[in-house]
């Protein structure tokens, strides 16, 4: 018979029981405890902020890039509002199809956007994502519509992001000048690479708290971090100036069948290059045309020899010297042979009594070389040198090339003679105009520029230096050589095609044979014309230069490019309210 405890035994083990739950209870408590102490004090700034992340979120207010300003103000380059449109994949799956026909409706026909309607529905139905990006930089106001669209179809999982794009209202106006920014926004031509810091914002954030489930909690704490605009470039271009020299440079370059061609034009008192047309181009807008060959620079990358043009700048350091004045008599003769190099005028001719203004006009290589044998090779490279040929310009404009002189004591007598009139040097486009603006600024040499200001969004303005001149001839030796260029223009000249009605206008002829850049040797049959001049001659205002390379055969400086030059230097002189002086040109003697 089995035995039941006492009432004694059952009160002992209840008080063992009630013990061991007092002491797992305190023991629970005392882990509690501790663990609240290490997230309350040891770790509470970890904690707090795993909790705030975990309620925010945050988006990048992006800040809009500068705009490139031309010199009345008007937008060569700008940033408008856009949005990159996103996706949920875990939302659109199933609707795909809808969304990808609705969005290929309102932005498929531009091919900027590119969008392939069964790619959009792959990425539509990405797995395991919650986040796809489905068309990026797209106006603000098509994509606004590409979302309307989506939504009154009530189809969910679309979404959109602010960004900034980048516009050239002008589309293809002054492109090789402006440049063009790549697909992160960065300038990496023109002055969208050489003012890219400045031109470049702060971009901002937004924080605010949101539900478990994402959405924005409305009334909720938030904080904004301002974004900070880009600085603004304003240009020294005048742009219905160059709009007009962009048109007619290109249909010069597609009539003469030329290669590329160029035109500037400089204020010679200031330096500021007010027009700087190249043909072909490209257009940074639409992003047509995009090849190496049409955005590099002409104007300031590529060099080429000047030919005739030279000549102003060899005439110049031996008036400097006081060695040639207008009426010196020069005898030329029929042909030269020099280092046993062959050397003749473009035109058969006998032995001729020209006078200096005479070889200018009717441009004679034989009479320049006899005119520079007065200068030793060290004189004749010191005046160059003085010019700034070998050296850059300080345009400021990226890529920029010194061009090609060659030591003056290494020259030979050859050299000594075809660098006189041109040949045997290369030079940039700008180098030049910088060379010949110095003979219309009365023997100054300024550095030419591009930009006038850059204004911040706080209003500062930081003025572009453009101060200081080199005197490198005098003023005398500068009027000696002006008169004899408007003996060029004259009927009896090389180009009488540059006159402008009412205006004295001092010009220059250039026809220099190309050089193959793979053999380094000249190419008989392919030239490189031009023409350079300013206006009024009496009083010079604006230099213009005309670049035409390997136009067809027949085409030369006076009869291909200084048409040009009368189009575009009258559309400056009418734009700027520049008067004829009323003055008539000087009777210069070209025989004697």
């Amino acid at each position: 018979m089995s035995s039941t405890p006492t009432q004694p035994g059952r009160l002992q083990i209840s008080r063992r029981r009630l013990r061991t739950c007092m002491v797992l209870v305190v023991g629970l408590f005392l882990i509690f405890g501790v663990r609240l102490f290490q997230i309350q004090g040891v770790d509470a700034s970890a904690y707090a902020a795993m909790a705030v992340d975990a309620g925010t979120a945050s988006t990048i207010v992006p800040a809009p890039r500068g705009a490139v300003l031309d010199r009345n103000g008007e937008e060569l380059a700008t940033s408008v509002a856009a949005l990159t449109l996103t996706a949920d994949p875990s939302m659109t799956a199933e609707n795909a199809p809808q969304i990808a026909r609705l969005l290929r409706q309102e932005l498929g026909a531009d091919p900027a956007f590119d969008l392939d309607y069964f790619d959009l529905i792959d990425t539509l139905r990405t797995p395991d994502s919650r986040f796809v990006y489905l068309a990026k930089d797209v106006p603000a106001w098509t994509a606004k519509k590409a979302l309307e669209a989506v939504s009154e179809a009530g189809l969910p999982g679309v979404f959109s992001e602010k960004q900034t794009l980048r516009s050239y209202p002008g589309g293809s106006l002054a492109a090789n000048l402006i440049g063009y920014t790549n697909a992160a926004g960065k300038g990496v031509s023109g002055l969208e690479g050489q003012y890219d810091d400045e031109l470049t914002g702060h971009d901002g954030q937004s924080t605010y708290e949101v539900s478990q489930s994402g959405e924005r909690i409305p009334m909720g704490d938030s904080t904004i971090e301002e974004m900070v605009p880009g600085r603004d470039v304003t240009t020294t271009i005048d742009r219905d100036l160059q709009y007009y020299a962009d048109e007619r440079l290109a249909e010069a370059v597609r009539e003469s069948e030329s290669s590329w061609g160029l035109a500037i034009t400089m204020d010679v008192k200031t330096c500021q290059i007010v027009q700087m047309s190249q043909s072909p181009t490209f257009n940074p807008d639409q992003r047509t045309g995009m090849q190496e060959s049409n955005t590099v620079s002409h104007g300031v990358q590529n060099v080429f020899e000047p030919g005739s043009v030279m000549k102003v700048i060899t005439m110049a350091a031996l008036a400097d010297q006081g060695k040639i004045a207008a009426d010196t008599p020069i005898v030329v003769p029929p042909k030269m042979v020099i280092d046993k190099f062959p050397i003749g005028d473009y035109w058969e001719h006998g032995q001729l009594q020209l006078t200096a203004a005479g070889v200018i006009a009717k441009s004679s290589n034989l009479g320049t070389i006899v005119a520079a044998n007065q200068m030793s090779d060290t004189e004749m490279y010191g005046y160059l040198d003085k010019f700034g040929f070998g050296t850059r310009t300080g345009l400021g404009l990226p890529g920029e090339s010194a061009g090609i002189l060659k030591p003056g004591k290494d020259w030979t007598k050859a050299n000594h003679a075809t660098i006189s009139f041109g040949q045997g040097i290369s030079v940039t486009a700008v180098q030049m105009m910088r060379a010949v603006g110095a003979i219309a600024n009365g023997g100054s040499m300024c550095t030419p520029s591009v930009v006038s200001d850059i204004s911040g969004p706080d209003g500062s303005d930081k003025v572009a230096d453009t101060s200081g001149t080199d005197q490198v001839v005098s003023a005398g030796a500068a009027k000696t050589v002006t008169r004899m260029m408007e003996a060029v223009t004259a009927p009896d000249g090389t180009a009488p095609a540059a006159a402008i009605e009412g205006y004295r206008v001092a010009g220059k002829t250039g026809t220099a044979w190309r050089v193959d850049p793979d053999t380094g040797r000249y190419i008989r049959g392919q030239n490189t014309v031009s023409f350079m001049g300013f206006a009024p001659a009496d009083a010079p205002r604006f230099l213009t230069y005309v670049v035409l390379d390997k136009p067809v055969s027949s085409a030369g400086g006076g009869s291909t490019a200084a048409p040009v030059f009368k189009d575009v230097m009258s559309m400056a002189l009418e734009r700027f309210g520049v008067a004829p002086t009323g003055a008539k040109s000087p009777k210069v003697p070209q025989t004697w």
